[in-house]
């Protein structure tokens, strides 16, 4: 399975080749290129995780509702559960997936797994959070629309912090 993998990246990865140099006309080169690759597989962990996320929010709030346990603050405790969590599978996915060791790099799990979190509770917690203020009560934009918003900026964000501190190899 893993091979299919790696063999429909291929392919897509070509595809998004052809596009930027033969549609686009873009002259990018090789590292430039791969870094996009890069932002592009860090874009596909991050829609997993998204997916993740309400997943584990969602069964752990029907749990909680159908055991009537923490009533008032389930929802609370649901957030914080699929936060954790799918923080975990981001960091399993960008590490396999994405920001990749060197072979000769040093890195040490559990440093990037802690740097994992703060990068995410930065952008996820609290830049969101400031950026809706902003968006919402300040410039009258839609509650529906202020959270797409914020992955704009958001998510390039979360990547130069993963790709040049969580995942940093010395």
């Amino acid at each position: 399975m893993l091979s299919l993998g790696s063999k429909a990246w291929n392919i897509m990865e070509k595809m998004i080749h052809f596009f930027l140099y033969k549609i686009f006309r873009l002259k990018l080169s090789e590292e430039q290129f791969q870094n996009f690759m890069q932002f592009i597989k860090f874009g596909i962990v991050g829609v997993s995780n998204t997916v993740v996320s309400y997943a584990i929010y969602v069964v752990m709030l029907l749990f909680l509702e159908r055991y009537q346990l923490f009533e008032s603050t389930d929802y609370i405790i649901s957030q914080i559960i699929a936060f954790i969590l799918s923080v975990l599978w981001s960091f399993y996915w960008n590490n396999k997936f994405v920001f990749k060791k060197e072979e000769d790099a040093e890195r040490i799990w559990w440093k990037v797994l802690m740097k994992t979190y703060v990068s995410y509770a930065f952008t996820g917690l609290f830049l969101n959070t400031v950026l809706s203020v902003l968006w919402i009560e300040l410039l009258g934009i839609s509650k529906l629309i202020a959270p797409i918003i914020n992955l704009l900026v958001s998510v390039p964000i979360n990547f130069l912090m993963n790709k040049f501190w969580a995942f940093r190899s010395k």
